[in-house]
């Protein structure tokens, strides 16, 4: 009976991605909308300019100081990705926001 179930739950999934794809409409994201462009361009250039890189490097700092307040290298970990995502992170989902399928 178990065995049942994991094929029909397989099965519905795939019948579910089939179906999505072949429904699918063609998707312009990003393209028309220049309302918010302004704010968009501002945030852009604040993440990847020197307050972006400002705030990484106390995110770092911060990260590693409390690491070694907590005896723990998670903080250190959480504190790296978090700097890595405030510095790669805009022109990634700018890539994404922008791109046309």
């Amino acid at each position: 009976m178990k065995r049942d179930r994991t094929f029909l739950l397989r099965f519905s999934i795939l019948l579910a991605l089939l179906l999505g794809f072949l429904f699918s409409a063609e998707s312009f994201a990003g393209t028309a909308d220049t309302d918010f462009s302004a704010i968009v361009t501002k945030l852009n250039d604040w993440a990847t300019g020197t307050l972006g890189r400002v705030l990484a490097l106390a995110i770092f700092v911060v990260g590693i100081a409390m690491g070694i307040v907590q005896q723990s290298v998670i903080a250190a970990a959480v504190a790296v990705a978090g700097a890595l995502i405030l510095n790669y992170g805009p022109p990634i989902i700018t890539g994404i926001i922008a791109a046309v399928v």
